[in-house]
Parts: C-alpha cells; sequence; structure tokens
C-alpha cells in the first residue's frame, strides 16, 4: 500500500521502482491535489490501475473534486470524473484491509476523520491500513496502521506491505499548501488519456 501522494510524481516513481513489478499497489487515497504534478500522477496511477498491478482506493480529496463538480453541474465533465466516481473506498486483502482514514464512532468508514478511532477499535476487520492523517514515520497503533507519512509537507512517501510489515520510503517535496480554509476542492487540469 502507498500513503497520501498528493501530486508528487517523481517520488512516486522513485518508490515504484523500488517496488517489486509483480506486487499489486494499493493507493490509499489522495492521489490527487497540493503536489506540483498531479495531471502526471494521476496518468501514471490510472495506467497502473488499468493493467491491473493497482487499486486507486477515493480519498477526502478525491471526494472533494467530485463534490465540487457536481454542484457546478458541468454539461461535459471529463472522462476523469466518471473514472474518480467509481474508486472503491477500501480493498480488502487476506485479513487486513485498507481505506483511506479510517472508521466513525458507528464504525463506518469516513474519508474524513481525524480522531483517533483506533483507541477503540476492536480488529474485528483485521489489520487496517489508513493513510490521510500525516505522521513523521509509519506508525502501528494495534490493528491499525497509518501509513501518510506527509510527501508533499518535505516527509516521505511511502509504501507499507502488511503481510511482511516491510516499509519502504523515499524521499517527499517541500510544497508550499498554504490555501484559503474554505477551499473544498483541489484545482486541476487533466488531460484525457
Amino acid at each position: 500500500m502507498i500513503g497520501d501522494v498528493h501530486g508528487c510524481y517523481q517520488p512516486l516513481q522513485r518508490l515504484l521502482s523500488a517496488l517489486p513489478k509483480s506486487d499489486h499497489v494499493v493507493f490509499c487515497g489522495d492521489v490527487i491535489n497540493r503536489g506540483p504534478d498531479t495531471p502526471s500522477t494521476m496518468h501514471l496511477v490510472w495506467s497502473l490501475v488499468t493493467a491491473g498491478r493497482a487499486t486507486w482506493l477515493r480519498g477526502n480529496h478525491e471526494q472533494a473534486l467530485l463534490q465540487t463538480v457536481s454542484e457546478a453541474s458541468l454539461t461535459s465533465p471529463s472522462p476523469w470524473l466518471k473514472r474518480l466516481d467509481q474508486l472503491p473506498d477500501v480493498f480488502q486483502g487476506d485479513g487486513w484491509l485498507a481505506t483511506h482514514a479510517g472508521f466513525d464512532a458507528n464504525g463506518s468508514l469516513n474519508l474524513t476523520i481525524r480522531e483517533t478511532f483506533w483507541e477503540h477499535y476492536d480488529g474485528s476487520l483485521g489489520l487496517v491500513v489508513i493513510g490521510h492523517t500525516p505522521r513523521a514515520d509509519v506508525e502501528r497503533h494495534g490493528q491499525i496502521v497509518m501509513i501518510d507519512t506527509g510527501a508533499v509537507y518535505g516527509g516521505k512517501l511511502s509504501a507499507y506491505c502488511p503481510e511482511t510489515e516491510a516499509v519502504v520510503q523515499v524521499e517527499g517535496v517541500q510544497v508550499d499548501t498554504a490555501a484559503p480554509r474554505n477551499r473544498t476542492a483541489p484545482s486541476i487540469q487533466v488531460e484525457p488519456c
């Protein structure tokens, strides 16, 4: 699994080159927004998805983009919107699952939660791997593994293997991501493939 990429294309290329080509890569959402090259990042990840080598999970940034476009009632939306709308929320493995952010108090998936839900997680779904909340390093809290290591904030882009607990990391990029508080969706322009 790979944590939040946020348009960090070059770090993603370096990380993918360090992983076995036979691995199926699960992107834990937030592939888009913030970083220096969202369009190239989207094309790369989607090429892996269409080749059957990856699964791209929906993150809160993909959801915000879809919501904003829906509210704008575009008459000729990009083919990317259909792709983003079809992104799954969860990927289930053998004894583990991946999702973007975690669960609310009722156990329902939540793409934006930042609370310490893992303190009350009973392990009933097995190991849960999430991104969303940047950490200095990959962290494990009981049956929760947090793999967003702040690639877009000058941290690292991390991959985690739940079967072996191996971690592979590359340096991210420092991007000035100061944005107005009321900004609800990424601003991107992507050419159709």
